[in-house]
């Protein structure tokens, strides 16, 4: 459905960062915009990202 465009390293660090926004959910401040951590979340697991596909980046290594 979506073109893969989200290399290992990158999907690695969207998933961290994922999880500790909605964490500060939780705990921490507990603000909502820790809410926010979805998008990098899902982009992660999904290994799309919108964004890249608009600027036409891709940190995929060649296949």
């Amino acid at each position: 459905m979506f073109k893969t465009n989200v290399g290992s390293l990158d999907r690695i660090a969207r998933i961290v960062l994922g999880v500790i926004l909605i964490a500060l959910v939780f705990v921490g401040p507990k603000t909502p915009w820790g809410w926010l951590g979805i998008i990098p979340l899902a982009t992660g697991l999904l290994r799309t990202c919108p964004l890249y596909s608009i600027l036409g980046l891709n940190t995929c290594g060649a296949k």
